[in-house]
């Protein structure tokens, strides 16, 4: 395993097998709150990671005991001048982005506190597995914003519209069971084992085709919300990129010969 430091607060970890990299949000002192230079550590390690073709998955981790991420760093916000603010916003949001645009698929491990900014984060990924540790919330208008990391937009499109504005509107936090009966978390289990779990699945995913792996994600990102029609030519589309590809043909090679496929990731 290969480590790999972005700034002070972000640490890479390569896993030499399975092709998994794990980016981890590593502010341990502010239970990973996001700093400005934190953002931008993000979004730095995202760029990396999405460059990197022998990145098949990314696992997004912490190495807080009792947290994943509280969110924005509030004590930083107070001392900003409007203006500080606004010079502050696309970086933010280059951290929200940078992990909901990376093009392979992407397991959130989420333990302990995950709020505002920090559960935007497990909710820019792909699949959220928690453990039994986890409280998730968007309290932001409880301090006088809304969700500025795509909270009001994913929210809705995991658990629907009404259920959404409930949890945004009230800003309340939800433990472990409820988030998982609500679909806020898609995997839940025992405490201490999100790291574990979120790193096998990830190493699951990985020992499949990389072209595929990126074409299943542009798909299904760029065909949410679309009408059928739309969605499926998007499908299509995908289908095409990767249907006269290497991986293609090793695929289908390696099943009629009984073996594990060798994928040349072209």
């Amino acid at each position: 395993m290969s480590e790999e430091r972005f700034g002070e607060f972000v640490l890479v970890r390569r896993h030499e097998r399975g092709h998994v990299a794990e980016l981890v949000l590593d502010r341990p002192k502010a239970m990973n709150a996001v700093s400005t230079a934190m953002a931008r550590s993000i979004a730095g390690a995202c760029v990396a990671l999405g460059e990197d073709r022998s990145v098949r998955a990314v696992v997004l981790s912490s190495s807080h005991e009792r947290a994943f991420c509280v969110g924005a760093d509030l004590k930083e916000r107070n001392s900003f001048s409007d203006a500080d603010l606004v010079r502050q916003r696309p970086v933010a949001r280059g951290a929200y982005t940078g992990v909901l645009e990376l093009p392979v698929p992407t397991v959130a491990a989420v333990h302990g506190f995950a709020l505002g900014g920090g559960f935007e984060l497990a909710l820019s990924c792909d699949v959220i597995v928690a453990d039994r540790t986890a409280v998730v919330g968007l309290p932001e208008v409880s301090v006088g914003v809304i969700p500025g990391g795509g909270g009001t937009q994913l929210l809705p499109r995991r658990v629907g519209v009404a259920r959404a504005a409930e949890l945004i509107f009230t800003a309340r936090r939800v433990e472990a069971a409820e988030a998982r009966e609500l679909g806020l978390v898609d995997e839940l289990v025992e405490e201490g084992r999100d790291r574990e779990s979120a790193l096998a699945m990830a190493a699951r995913i990985a020992g499949n085709s990389p072209v595929g792996l990126r074409a299943a994600k542009r798909a299904l990102r760029l065909g949410h919300g679309l009408d059928l029609a739309a969605g499926l030519e998007v499908e299509d589309a995908a289908w095409r990129s990767v249907a006269f590809s290497g991986d293609r043909a090793e695929g289908v090679a390696a099943f009629n010969e009984k073996r594990r496929p060798q994928w040349p990731g072209e």
